[in-house]
């Protein structure tokens, strides 16, 4: 159980640090301790995650507003 707590709490983490850098408003404290960590591959996966998802979203707000002004 607690295993799981702290697996959730850094996936938390991973998350809100990823998308703090997509902003550029991390703060120097946070930065440091993703920095301490042992791999860098959690915050790519997210990041890369993240950005499809950005993607996407920005397509179909597109499509959403050609197809209501067309």
């Amino acid at each position: 159980m607690q295993i799981a707590r702290m697996s959730q709490g850094s996936i938390l983490q991973t998350l809100l640090s990823v998308i703090a850098a997509f902003f550029g408003v991390q703060t120097d404290k946070n930065r440091q301790r993703d920095f301490n960590k042992k791999s860098p591959v959690p915050f790519i996966v997210v990041g890369i995650i993240l950005a499809v998802l950005m993607v996407i979203g920005i397509m179909l707000i597109v499509k959403w507003v050609l197809a209501t002004h067309s």
